[in-house]
Formats: structure tokens, sequence, C-alpha cells
């Protein structure tokens, strides 16, 4: 390598590394994927939430729960409450059957979603829409026993209220509205409500990012989530659903889980350059590798043991000496150049002269 190309590859080797560095020392892009995930710990997971259920729920014990509540109830009577919050959750007619008798025989299920169309407990929802262009969103309880305090969502949502409810067994819980620049009332829903089916309840809840990281650490935001959940009585099992959810809760693949930490994801694309580069310039300093040609094999005499073989094991010995005479007859013709028409005293003067044979 000449000192010019080892200019060359030292300034690029140098460029590589800074933009490494620069790109390694960047803040972290916020993630505002929903997931709602008990063990993500970004905007939208769960993680603070989950923290505090054993500090709202002394006394109760929080399992999580991995499968389909369909498979989970049907595995053995379960005593307690059952919680699901999720940005979409949708249940089959056989999983909501499910649901409703483990609620008809004295527990509870608590639903935090985006919308509901249950035609089995006469629910509906529809999305809570403002014509104001400078709005903002607040969530209030309607139980005058709880603080009257208005609370702020400062993020986009899909706001859902329920416009049918079953009003002979439901009690509206909580509402939310679109207040203008004056202060003014723009539009208003019960977004919370608690269903009685048989002995027990269903706790409907149509903001689940209620329950997310962010808005739970926002100003004091988790006091309208404590008294959301609050509601449920202290059961001594909680049900914690980590089956619906939108984010994934373990990584499929070891990669998938390196390059979602910054510092990982740099140290492997280092990793994947330095190979490259060697590659590149180790490759041009080492021979390639010379194929061994196998030259042809000369069959001829194997061939003619086969052939002889055959003609010995059938005995045709008759047919081997006359081959053997052709073929020292054309031996002579084409080797010593002495026809072989005729076969006199003439012709073996001939053939003895010229092989250096005698006559005898």
């Amino acid at each position: 390598m000449d000192r010019q190309l080892k200019i060359y590859v030292g300034l690029f080797i140098t460029f590589v590394l800074v933009i490494l560095f620069y790109e390694s020392s960047k803040p972290k892009v916020i993630n505002w994927t929903p997931s709602y995930v008990q063990d993500h710990k970004i905007p939208y997971g769960t993680f603070v939430l989950k923290e505090q259920l054993n500090s709202l729920f002394p006394e109760s014990s929080i399992k999580d729960v991995n499968v389909s509540p369909y498979q989970f109830l049907n595995e053995s009577n379960k005593k307690g409450t059952y919680v699901f919050i999720n940005d979409n959750i949708e249940f089959d007619d056989a999983t909501f059957l499910e649901l409703m008798d483990f609620v008809k025989s004295g527990n509870d299920v608590f639903i935090s979603s985006h919308g509901f169309e249950i035609d089995t407990l006469n629910i509906k929802t529809e999305r809570l829409i403002s014509s104001e262009f400078n709005e903002e969103v607040i969530f209030k309880m309607i139980n005058k026993n709880f603080p009257q305090t208005e609370y702020t969502f400062d993020r986009d949502l899909n706001n859902q209220v329920f416009v049918e409810v079953d009003t002979l067994n439901s009690v509206l819980l909580a509402k939310t509205a679109y207040v203008n620049a004056e202060g003014e009332r723009e539009k208003e829903g019960v977004n919370f409500i608690k269903l009685q089916f048989g002995e027990g309840y269903f706790y409907l809840h149509t903001f689940p990012e209620l329950f997310t990281n962010y808005n739970i650490l926002k100003d004091n935001n988790d006091t309208h989530a404590a008294a959301i959940l609050s509601y449920l009585e202290h059961p001594k099992t909680i049900y914690w659903d980590a089956h619906h959810k939108a984010g994934k809760s373990t990584y499929s693949s070891p990669l998938l889980y390196v390059l979602k930490n910054n510092h990982l994801k740099w140290a492997y694309y280092s990793v994947l350059i330095a190979v490259v580069l060697f590659v590149l310039f180790n490759g041009k300093r080492t021979q390639r590798i010379i194929p061994v040609i196998v030259p042809l094999k000369n069959q001829t005499l194997a061939f003619t043991r086969t052939i002889a073989n055959m003609y010995y094991e059938k005995s045709e010995h008759k047919n081997i000496a006359e081959h053997k005479i052709s073929y020292l007859l054309d031996f002579i013709r084409i080797k010593l150049r002495i026809p072989t028409n005729k076969q006199d005293k003439v012709f073996y003067a001939f053939v003895a002269s010229r092989s250096g044979y005698s006559i005898d």
C-alpha cells in the first residue's frame, strides 16, 4: 500500500469514527408509539402505573396474564378483578362470553380502551369532535365526593364518549369536554361508566392514555388516574392483562434488542464497518486460491480388461484370438507401414526388418 492510499484510508476511517461518535451522542428521539406494555418506559408505556399498583391496592396480589382471557378463564375458577388497558381491545364472541360469566359470578372487569361496541350490554360509543381550532380537552370526575379538578391532556387523542348505555344498570362516573379559549364548553360527554352484570361489575373507560407514563407523570394527572381506579373494590387478586397490548413486551430476536439500545446499536454498526474494511483491504493482499484441476484418467486399459473378461467368461476364445490378430495387423499397417493383404515371405521379411525382430 503506497503512502497516498494510506492517507485516504486514514481519512476515511477518521470520517467514519466522527459520524459514529456524533450519532451515538445525539439526544435520543422520543418514541411516541402507543405501547401500553408494563415493561416499557416510553411515554405511552404503562411502567409507572404497574409499579404503583401495589401502592394503590396494598392488600391485593398482582398477577400478569400473558394469554387470552378465553384461555385464562377456562383453566379454573378465578376470583378477582381483570384489568385491560390498551388503545384498542376487541374480544371475539367466545372470549366475551367467558368475561361475562366471570363478572356474573361476582368478579369485576376494568377495560380502558378507545370505543366500545357491545350489543349484549347495550353499549355504544362515538368520537367527541369539536369545531374549534384551538381547544383544550379536559377530564373530570362526576361524583361530588371527588375533588372537582379538571385535568388536561396536551397530546392528540381519539376522544371517545358513551352515546348509548343501559341506564337501569349503569352509573356515570367521569366525563370529558372540549374548552375553547374563553373557557366555554364546546362539547361534553361521559367517558367512564360502571355497569352491573349479575353479581359483578364492568368498568368501562374510553381514555387509556390516562394510565400511560407520560400522563401520570405530567402535573397532577396521577390523581385523576388514582380516582378512576379507586372505584375498583380492593380485591384479593388483580389480573393484569399483558396479552392485548399494542406494543411487544418481549423482543423476538437478539438483534432487535441490540438495535433498540442506542449504544449497542452503534457498536454493532462499528463492527460491521470494521468487517467490511477488513474484507476490502485484506482481500487485495491475499492471493486467490488456485483451483486444483484433476487431469482426465486414461481408461483404455480398464476398458480393454473389461472387454477381455467379458469374452473370457463366455469362453469365446476364438473371437479373442481373431481380435488380437486384427489388432496386430492394424498395428503393422499403422506403425510399420506394411500392407497386410498378402502374408508371404516378403511380408515377413519386411516385418522383421522394420520391427528389429528376427524372422523366427
